[in-house]
Formats: structure tokens, sequence, C-alpha cells
């Protein structure tokens, strides 16, 4: 236990299950009067960190902490280790996560505080975050677009964390978009004249949808694929099989196979990408609950999802900047159309990475919200 100079301040490491809940719960109080919050899922929170259940532990650490005052929550943070993150990059990085505090700069600054030093006791020279818990979940603190709800997958916050995490000594490392395009704002007639190109140079290009019933290969092509993708991008970490294999057992109950696709050349799979539809229209009917009656809300409003969230993609190296990338979009938006669907968020994209931000802007796509990734050294 950690006491600050405000003797009815501390924080607390939690190690009682009755503090891990009390962990959990803290945003759905947080946030319970934020518009535009949307309560996600307990069951999926408490799996994240959950050291037994979430593979991220195979190879990670995490310590959580709780700020208190007269009893009640009012700031939590994790201290995270990524050990495979260090060995991909040769370095001795800390991660802190699950960022969530009232609008006080004390309370701010000892939870970041505390997180660094427990780190730093243990070797690490530097703190980066917010992941929750990997590079691989949902990551960063929103900073623009806060009259926007957030879609699956992705975080909200109060805007005052950015000037909280900031005056505590962390200075932003990156920011990442999220774009938004929709069926009044895509450039479709640029998208067919791109794809007359890129067809007339890749006449073997073919794109198909992602086979439900043959998820396991499928799964093996996207993580080989995305590894080779995305191995020189900041903050890359290889994606497990394990990992994969956990992911897509959760994205396989939603996943829509009309936006989801891999293409090909001469029969060698080259790129992917994976649109979700937006669960987020429906979840925000619930309370995070399924039980006792929130699963019967969720398959009601599910019907009438008409927005989708371009989650994942990737272009192995030697056919990026083909246009390639153009086109999985424009089949994810043709097809989605036929869904449905009428929006689509393509997040995140680094703000290093210009070549993706250019193929967005071109189908018609403008940045919607804006996250930052903080570090300080150590």
């Amino acid at each position: 236990m950690v006491k600050s100079s405000q003797r009815t301040l501390k924080i607390t490491l939690v190690r009682e299950k009755q503090d891990r809940k009390r962990f959990l719960e803290f945003p759905y109080q947080h946030y319970a009067d934020d518009e535009h919050w949307i309560a996600p899922l307990k069951m999926e929170q408490k799996k994240l960190i959950d050291e037994d259940d979430n593979p991220f532990f195979e190879n990670g650490e995490i310590a959580l902490f709780l700020a208190e005052r007269d009893g009640e929550v009012c700031g939590r943070i994790a201290a995270i280790r990524d050990h495979r993150y260090n060995e991909h990059h040769n370095n001795k990085t800390g991660f802190f996560g699950f960022f969530e505090c009232v609008n006080e700069q004390s309370v701010a600054n000892l939870l970041l505080k505390v997180a660094s030093g427990w780190l730093q006791e243990r070797g690490h020279t530097d703190v980066l975050g917010p992941s929750n818990p990997s590079m691989m979940d949902e990551i960063g603190v929103l900073v623009d677009g806060f009259d926007h709800d957030p879609s699956i997958m992705m975080p909200y916050h109060k805007p005052y964390y950015d000037k909280l995490i900031k005056n505590a000594g962390f200075r932003k490392e990156m920011d990442l978009y999220a774009y938004r395009v929709t069926q009044a704002t895509v450039s479709l007639d640029r998208m067919y004249r791109a794809e007359e190109v890129v067809r007339r140079r890749l006449p073997m290009l073919k794109i198909r949808e992602v086979n439900l019933k043959n998820l396991d290969e499928e799964v093996k092509i996207v993580r080989d694929i995305y590894n080779k993708a995305w191995s020189g991008n900041w903050g890359f970490i290889p994606m497990t099989k394990k990992e994969l294999e956990d992911l897509a057992k959760d994205l396989k109950l939603i996943l829509d196979p009309k936006v989801a696709h891999i293409a090909e050349i001469n029969g060698e799979p080259v790129a992917f990408s994976i649109a979700l539809p937006d669960l987020n229209q429906a979840l925000r009917h619930l309370d995070g609950t399924l039980f006792p009656t929130g699963i019967f809300k969720l398959l009601w409003h599910k019907r009438n999802i008409n927005q989708i969230r371009t989650a994942l993609m990737g272009v192995i190296p030697e056919y990026q900047g083909k246009g390639i990338d153009a086109l999985l979009h424009k089949e994810a938006i043709i097809s989605g159309k036929q869904e449905g669907y009428r929006s689509s968020e393509l997040s995140w994209v680094l703000e290093s990475n210009k070549g993706m931000m250019r193929v967005a802007e071109k189908i018609g796509a403008q940045i919607e919200k804006t996250y930052r990734m903080y570090a300080k050294e150590l």
C-alpha cells in the first residue's frame, strides 16, 4: 500500500478477489453519465486481466493498482511486462494500461508513479502506454472525437486524460487515427478507376471472402500475412498462433464474410482485410452484462447494426504500394452496402503510416477520432 501526502488518498496493489472486482467495476461507475461511452462486456474485461485465461500472459505479467479516497475508488492503473515485445525490439520497455482516473492531477500522478516504479524495480528503462494489456488489444487514449461513439474494440475516455498524463511527465509518442467513410462520402468513381489500374497491373489478382467453414486454415493465412506485413511498423510484435486462435474464436461469433476478404495472386495469399460489424451499436443498449436479459437485448439490437470497422489489414511487403489495400477497402464497402452497412471505420492508422493515410483519403474517408500513445524515460 502506498499513501500520498494527502492522508485520505492511497494506492493499493490488487491481490484479493474483491479488489479485482472493484478494479473491473470502476469504469462502469466512472462513465455512467457519459453519452458516448459504451459499456464493454464485463466477461470480456475480466478475461483481459485473467492470467490463466488470456494467452498474452504466457509471455507477460501484470500488476493492478487501485487509487482510493475515503474508501471510494477514484482511479486505477496496470503495470504490464510484455517479454515478447522486448525480445523483438531488443529493449527494456514496460507498459501501463487500464488507466482510468477522476479529474485530479494528484491522483493521476500517484497512479502513474506507482506503475512506473513497479516497472523500474524490474529493470525497465522506459514506459509506453496505454495498452490493455498488449499492443494487439485496445491501445491509446482518445484525444479528439469525443462526440462520436467508439467502434467495436476501440476505447473511449474522458477529455481531460491527455492533460493528466502529460502533466504527470509523459510525452506523446504516437497518434493513431480512426477514419470514417460513409456511403454518402465514399469516392466510388475514384475507387473503380483505381481498380482498373490495379487489375491491369496484377491480372492474376483475386479477392475472395473468408471461408468460415475452413476458419482454422484462414487464421493461419491471416497470421502469416500480418506478421510479414507489419514487421517494420511502430509497436509491432509477431502475433502468436494461440493469440490469433483466441481472437478468431471470439470474432467468429460476429464475423461477416461479406466484409472479410483475402487477396490472392496465382492462388497464393498476399493480403487480407477483416472488417467487423460494429457490435457496439448493439452493446450500447446493455449495461455490460449478458445475463439474465442482456443476451436478448443484444440479439434484438444486433439486427440493426449498419456500421463496420476495418480492424485488421495487411499486405505482404513485395506487394505493398500496388493498390491492393484500396481494392480490399472497396470490396468491403461495396459488399457492405449490399448487406445494409452504411458506414465504415478504418482504425487504427498510425500517423507515421502515410501510405495508409493516403489510401483512406483517396476513398473518401476522413479522420473522425484521434488516439494517443505516451512514453516516459525512467
